[in-house]
Formats: structure tokens, sequence, C-alpha cells
């Protein structure tokens, strides 16, 4: 009896104190981007976009990353997945705005967040806390 209590309280007391703590690791993001080499490209580039011109018609013109082809659309991918300073501003910065110039071992890289999902809370034990209580009233 005193190992299953042990066990209950153990377990289940730290979940119930962390209650609504947790958050979901599972984000996505969906985004469009144009690499070139250097900075100067990259600020008249981005300066072209900010005054009215098509995102996706200058990737299409000017981007050496194979995504170019396609408007610099990258499809959805999770934190990680990218390399660190391009991921830093996919996962921070404001969606819906053009992003750059931000520089990584390929290139500068102008970056339109299209999406992103936002952590969102999640209950203890999988949003049933209230079940977690209910089991330790019976000790």
């Amino acid at each position: 009896m005193k190992v299953v209590f042990l066990c209950v309280v153990l377990v289940l007391f730290p979940i119930i104190a962390l209650g609504d703590s947790f958050k979901t690791v599972h984000r996505q993001a969906h985004a469009h981007h144009i690499l070139v080499s250097s900075r100067l490209d990259c600020e008249d580039l981005k300066k072209q976009i900010d005054e009215g011109a098509d995102f996706e018609l200058i990737a299409k013109t000017h981007s050496t990353c194979p995504s170019g082809k396609r408007g610099g659309d990258l499809g959805t991918f999770g934190p990680g997945q990218m390399v660190a300073p391009f991921d830093k501003v996919v996962f921070n910065e404001e969606v819906g705005k053009v992003h750059g110039c931000v520089h990584t071992q390929f290139g500068y890289h102008i970056i339109r967040i299209d999406k992103r999902d936002e952590p969102t809370e999640l209950g203890a034990v999988g949003g049933h806390a209230h079940l977690a209580e209910e089991d330790l009233k019976g000790i």
C-alpha cells in the first residue's frame, strides 16, 4: 500500500502541480524565401519588395535556391529543420511580414512567413488534470 501511495504521489502530484504549464512542441510554419549571395543584392531586393514588387516573381528571377522555381516556397516545416538564424526568424518574428536580410552559411535570405502554428496550452495528462486529481482523492 505504501509503495502504491508513493508511486501515485511521485507520478501524479507533479502533473497536478504543473497543471496547465505544458505546451505543444509540434509547431509548424510555412514560409517563402529568396536566397542571394551578397548582402547588397539582398538589401536591394528587400527594398523592391517593400515598395510593392511581387515576392514570388523576385524569387523566381533572383533566388539561387532551387525553391526559387516555386516562387521561393519552402512548404511546411518544424523548428530545427532549417539552419538556426533562419529558424529563429521563422518561429519568432511576425507572420505575414517580409523579414531580411538574414545571413546563414548559404548566403542572405529574405523570408516571408506565411503561416505559423503557435504553441498551445495543454492541461496535465493530455488535458485531463481533473482525472489525476480524482485519482489522488481515493488515497
